[in-house]
């Protein structure tokens, strides 16, 4: 069997669940909107076979990144109560408790946080977006997806605490706080985010916003120094084996996909915000994921970081399409349809080089080579 038939698997979950997220907004449903949300809502059907197709794709698959760890791991400890209590991220530990109460296979890790991570992650894009298909689209073709499979802890953290987006909106801190605690229990990374909260709820593009951006370079500059502090600061916490992490920055491509919604949402703030009440917090979270996106150009560590916050760039994407004139919509909306697609093709294959193995879809693409050979 050739390994370009499995690259296909990704490919193919691309096309149909764009497809599924196009008609689901071409059949959505007039709702009443709200200071937050738009007053379109994908057709529900739909939006549950987009879904569906991530999480078999996600779920059933046997490599990419970290899984084969997570399996090795899943299938070699026994998760005890001492043994969990004993660890940093006791949440997570506890899943594993409990799945293994119903298998040892740990396909059933994999499934279970597919399912959780993907749709939780659809669920708030449902309802905050304005063009649901291209959040959904930006949110594979800009790597996320592939990233979930690989970051599977701090990917589900991250789920959880995306999940709180109503109560960062209305700013209840109380509820917010506590989801990300849930999900510091999965990653203590999400730990972060208590801070961001009150950080990010105020007006975007203010002198803060810019003094954040000029951090960020001088950080780039001076980034040796910056390490030394910051490193020493964790050393003592399940961060402090990043001080000699040696794999290198990421690529200043990645970068500029992260930065061109925002210079897009910069150049029509006023409209933005008459359109979309509660953009300034989206711009905010997104702007501190390009932040961190900068500084992990010297060390792609801090990308990690970032994870949380370049879910809401799926959200701003939705919307900028709705900043131009409306006879210039259609043609933004493709030309961000082909640039995603190129930079994904860039990245997954040409880049990272992504083969998918799956052991269930695997015997399909055998046997259908069988028959061609036949």
């Amino acid at each position: 069997m050739k390994v370009g038939w499995l690259m296909t698997i990704l490919w193919i979950n691309l096309l149909v669940v764009y497809t599924f997220s196009f008609f689901a907004r071409y059949f959505s449903t007039t709702v009443l909107a709200t200071e937050f949300s738009p007053s379109l809502r994908p057709n529900k059907i739909l939006v549950f076979g987009g879904i569906l197709t991530l999480v078999m794709v996600s779920g059933l698959r046997s490599n990419i990144g970290d899984t084969y760890f997570y399996k090795r791991i899943y299938v070699y400890n026994n998760f005890t109560w001492e043994f969990i209590t004993s660890q940093k991220d006791i949440g997570f530990g506890i899943l594993q408790l409990f799945l293994k109460k119903l298998s040892d296979d740990p396909q059933i890790l994999l499934f279970t946080t597919a399912l959780i991570t993907n749709v939780l992650i659809i669920l708030v894009l449902y309802k905050y977006t304005r063009i649901f298909e291209l959040s959904i689209y930006v949110f594979i073709t800009s790597g996320f997806f592939i990233v979930s499979m690989n970051g599977i802890r701090q990917c589900l953290a991250a789920a959880i605490a995306f999940a709180a987006t109503k109560f960062l909106f209305e700013g209840n801190w109380k509820r917010y706080m506590l989801v990300v605690l849930l999900a510091s229990t999965i990653h203590q990374s999400a730990l972060i985010l208590i801070p961001i909260f009150f950080i990010i709820r105020r007006k975007a593009w203010t002198k803060m916003a810019f003094l954040l951006l000029f951090l960020a370079i001088l950080i780039v500059i001076g980034f040796n120094q910056f390490t030394e502090v910051l490193f020493t600061a964790l050393k003592n916490t399940q961060y402090g084996i990043y001080k000699d992490f040696k794999e290198g920055g990421a690529n200043v491509i990645r970068v500029a996909v992260e930065g061109a919604p925002l210079l897009i949402a910069f150049l029509g703030r006023e409209k933005l915000r008459k359109i979309m009440p509660n953009s300034d917090y989206i711009v905010n979270m997104a702007l501190i994921g390009f932040i961190l996106m900068i500084i992990s150009t010297q060390n792609w560590i801090f990308a990690r970081f970032a994870i949380y916050f370049s879910l809401y760039q799926f959200i701003l994407v939705s919307w900028i399409v709705k900043l131009f004139k409306e006879k210039d919509q259609r043609l933004i909306y493709f030309a961000i349809l082909i640039l995603y697609l190129a930079y994904h093709y860039f990245d997954s294959v040409i880049t990272m080089n992504i083969v998918y193995k799956s052991d269930y879809f695997d015997p399909i693409f055998q046997l259908r080579g069988w028959l061609n050979e036949r």
